[in-house]
């Protein structure tokens, strides 16, 4: 009555077999804890890498804004012939103006700059310090000791570098200490006694020939001048510009002093506006 049932073949049980006993192949295990490997457009995505001399074009832009102020003294007139700048007042325009850029464009922590008071002033000869500071520790790599010259208004000769008698005793007594040694030789006195890494910059607040524009004298290697005459004055500091063929810009002078190797002498003229 009903329908047959047949029975599975050995055939059958065979194909089960050839199932049950195949095995998948097991992929090793994993270490979750592995990184991912980066793509290979990771890599081209690189980070740029600090250079140390990066901050030579903020230094170039706080300059070109000291120099251009200062000029602008530097060139006024009075038309009545009444009034005329200080050398003082110049020198403060010129670095008042190159700390509040620098300040604005955040150079401080890379680049500093340290005004000197008028004792420093009388004992070192300087009257502020660039430093190129090391990233770490802040402590002064490379430092740029800096005195101003100014021409008088009797025919370019040397600003009257007599002390007012409102100076402090202090002053008065360092610079009684060191009467044997004019201005320009102290300041190199001081670089000497920091090593080669210790730079000295005359800057000149206008020239016998050009009294409209800033020029600078800067070497690590002024005592070697020392030997061979009586004294470091400004004739000997313009006699550099007659055997001088090239100025360099302030971000020039900077380069060469950051690339210098570790103990060579260096002299460079610049021109600063």
């Amino acid at each position: 009555m009903g329908e047959s049932m047949s029975k599975p073949s050995v055939a059958s049980f065979q194909d089960v077999a050839f199932f049950t006993a195949f095995k998948p192949y097991n992929l090793p295990p994993t270490n979750n804890n592995t990184p991912p490997r980066p793509s290979i457009f990771s890599t081209l995505r690189r980070p740029p890498v600090a250079k140390p001399n990066e901050f030579i074009p903020l230094f170039s832009d706080c300059i070109a804004a000291a120099s251009s102020r200062t000029q602008e003294y530097l060139l006024f007139k009075d038309p009545e012939d009444k009034f005329h700048p200080s050398p003082e007042a110049l020198t403060q325009i010129f670095l008042m103006t190159y700390i509040s850029q620098s300040v604005n464009l955040n150079l401080t922590d890379i680049f500093n700059c340290t005004a000197m008071t008028p004792e420093q002033r009388i004992l070192l000869g300087a009257d502020w310090v660039w430093a190129v500071l090391e990233k770490s520790t802040k402590n002064p790599r490379i430092q740029i000791a800096v005195q101003v010259r100014h021409l008088s208004d009797k025919e370019g000769g040397e600003e009257d570098a007599a002390l007012p008698e409102t100076c402090s005793e202090t002053v008065q007594m360092a610079q009684r200490e060191f009467s044997d040694r004019n201005m320009y030789e102290r300041m190199v006195d001081f670089c000497t006694s920091v090593g080669k890494d210790c730079y000295a910059l005359f800057l000149f607040l206008g020239r016998k020939n050009d009294k409209s524009n800033i020029y600078g004298v800067l070497s690590n290697n002024f005592e070697a001048a020392i030997g061979k005459c009586n004294k470091i004055d400004r004739a000997l500091l313009e006699n550099f510009f007659k055997g001088s063929r090239y100025l360099h810009t302030p971000s020039g002078m900077m380069q060469a002093v950051v690339t210098r190797t570790e103990g060579d002498p260096l002299t460079l003229m610049i021109k600063f506006s």
